[in-house]
């Protein structure tokens, strides 16, 4: 089929799903359209003047692009039209549709019925443009590539029913036209006035000037003058002095730029002077992005040079580990006339990273101090990113550091423990701070390892999860104290223990030497080692690891990205008060059946996957036998 011909074609399944929810489930957000599409059209000129940078023809036949809001009563159409970038026909299909596979599946993983909610991930997904149809029966595309010629625009047009047609026209500048056909229940927005008034809600901070046809009355009729007027103010929020910017037009510029709904958590806004001058517009947003965990995901902080916009790859004003950050970095001294290559490598735009960093970790920590309640949702949401710094950014480690939150023997299981006030509520003697990694904080509780602790009352954090084992690799100490994983090593409370403890140990140690010896028998390679603990008062067993050993969560996070990491041996401890052992220490028919039954109770204690379950069930089946015939003896 040639490309001048016009085509019929079916949407993505998962934009028919979108368009379906834009029909049936927001209707009660429908002003939103309109704060869509006019963000689509200020980022298309963005785009435009930034391909001017190489191209400087482009804004030659234009030099002051802008966004014009047509009103048309008569044939109930809203018309939004720009002098951006435009699309080729191809562009056109690939981007009206379907959706980034990407998002796809988290956008409707996180639909809730709530409609608030929902119409918050409209932007959040890279979906407003299908926003169009919660008002408009039809929708039409008309648009060119800036640098191709009139007669190579396309028109693409949509009812919004599953199918959509493109086909060849011609538009007499380069840019877009998005033409709204409004539905008959929709019609008190075509109205100048109330589009006038959500563009003023919606739109006042975009520094490109949105424009409305100026009307005046004459003979008592307001009729068209043919000129055009801007409705919002048409520069930089960032570029004007903070005292000028009210709440409200922070909070909307958040919501231009990050597409998300809902207010940011908090915002710092700075002008930087010195050898290097710049401006910093950063947002804390308070909902989770849906790529937060998509590592590559590198959008949400935008460079501009003298409010020219240069590139989006926050990766380069920041470390990743902070890639929930939004907002704007506008600099002055960067030169324009590079390529975004070089200019990733420019030592002033390394001073800017650096800087950039040290000021969301000042907002970070005020909001920590000042508005405990937010900080607590900030950590709910980005705690675990903001771990991520302890090993990707050295210099700023014990910034971080002090932002972490934990959950403790002592705090009922919620994450309020700093690492200052673990060290203020230290026993006399502590100079350690201990911890317990589990696959769950819930887990790591139960951990048999906390007896001795819980008897001593000596507080011990509670990790869990990979992220928290990735990050003890790189935090082996705060404030001159040594952190310590009571899984690791043999249990030494140092001057928390006192004679009286250290004697009974070397004595059962003695006593105990042929049951270890049994013991090691039995489980051969099985184990590192098999010693006696006096770390458990309930428990039979425990397993711990070698102090240089890598801890088993681990190795299963690093073979999960792909590492081929060998399994680290246990060490078993057995517990000498624990009546199961003494007797086993007293039997003359010792079975080495139990060894491998104390084994894996304690290796499914510390949360780890047996080997081979079926033989653990057919053991403990054969122990219960045994000990049912004859309930007097163990064999």
């Amino acid at each position: 089929m040639s490309e001048n011909k016009k085509e019929t074609l079916g949407f993505q399944t998962e934009v028919k799903q979108m368009l379906h929810l834009m029909v049936h489930s927001l209707y009660s957000n429908r002003e939103i359209f309109l704060r869509e599409l006019v963000s689509n059209a200020s980022d298309a000129i963005d785009k435009l003047r930034f391909a001017a940078l190489d191209n400087p023809a482009l804004l030659k036949q234009d030099p002051h692009p802008s966004i014009r809001i047509g009103v048309d009563e008569q044939k109930q159409l809203i018309t939004i039209s720009d002098d951006g970038i435009g699309m080729t026909r191809s562009e056109v299909i690939e981007h009206l549709g379907t959706i980034a596979k990407s998002g796809t599946k988290e956008f409707f993983a996180h639909l809730s019925g709530d409609q608030q909610k929902d119409a918050q991930l409209i932007g959040q997904f890279g979906v407003g443009f299908y926003s169009a149809f919660i008002v408009a029966d039809k929708v039409t595309v008309i648009t060119r590539k800036a640098g191709d010629p009139a007669d190579a625009a396309t028109m693409w047009e949509s009812s919004g029913e599953g199918e959509f047609t493109v086909e060849n026209t011609t538009r007499d500048h380069f840019g877009t036209d998005v033409i709204l056909s409004i539905k008959s229940e929709d019609r008190d927005l075509v109205s100048k006035y109330r589009i006038r008034n959500i563009l003023q809600k919606y739109s006042d901070h975009i520094s490109t000037p949105i424009l409305m046809g100026k009307d005046e009355y004459k003979e008592d009729k307001l009729i068209e003058t043919g000129e055009w007027e801007a409705v919002n103010q048409g520069s930089a929020i960032w570029a004007r002095p903070k005292s000028e910017i009210t709440e409200d037009q922070y909070k909307e510029f958040f919501h231009h730029l990050s597409h998300d709904s809902s207010d940011p958590l908090c915002w710092t806004h700075n002008k930087v002077e010195g050898r290097n001058e710049y401006i910093q517009l950063l947002y804390v947003p308070s909902t989770v992005p849906y790529d937060l965990w998509d590592r590559e995901s590198v959008h949400g902080l935008k460079l501009y040079v003298k409010r020219v916009f240069i590139m989006d790859d926050s990766s380069k004003l920041l470390p990743r580990y902070l890639r929930f950050i939004r907002g704007v970095i506008d600099s002055e001294d960067l030169p324009l006339n590079v390529s975004r290559e070089i200019l990733q490598q420019t030592r002033d735009l390394r001073v800017i990273r650096d800087g950039t960093t040290k000021r969301v970790l000042s907002m970070l920590e005020d909001l920590a101090a000042n508005r405990a309640a937010d900080y607590d949702k900030f950590w709910a949401m980005f705690g675990n990113v903001l771990k991520e710094g302890l090993g990707e950014d050295p210099s700023n480690k014990d910034r971080i550091a002090k932002l972490l939150r934990f959950v403790s023997t002592s705090s009922e299981g919620k994450p309020s423990v700093t690492l200052e006030g673990y060290i203020s509520r230290m026993k006399t003697g502590q100079n350690s701070v201990y911890y317990v990694t589990g696959e769950t904080t819930e887990a790591a509780a139960k951990s048999p390892l906390l007896e001795l602790f819980r008897k001593k009352d000596i507080e011990v954090l509670l990790l869990s999860g990979p992220i928290d084992e990735w990050m003890t690799q790189f935090m082996t100490e705060f404030d001159g104290k040594q952190l310590v994983n009571i899984a690791k090593g043999d249990l030494d409370l140092g001057e928390l223990s006192d004679a009286e403890e250290k004697e009974e140990k070397a004595k059962v140690q003695t006593e105990y030497q042929p049951l270890v010896e049994r013991f090691k028998e039995s489980l051969g390679d099985e184990v590192e080692d098999v010693r006696m603990t006096l770390r458990l008062t309930d428990s039979p067993a425990c397993i711990v690891t070698d102090p240089n050993a890598l801890n088993p969560a681990f190795v299963r996070m690093m073979r999960a990205a792909g590492q081929d990491v060998p399994d680290p041996k246990p060490i078993l401890e057995l517990n000498p008060n624990n009546p199961l052992v003494s007797r086993l220490k007293e039997s003359g028919a010792f079975s080495g059946e139990w060894a491998k039954l104390l084994l894996e109770q304690a290796q499914l204690m510390a949360g780890e996957q047996l080997k081979d379950p079926a033989g653990f069930v057919k053991r403990m089946n054969q122990m219960l036998l045994d000990t049912a015939k004859d309930g007097t003896t163990i064999n």
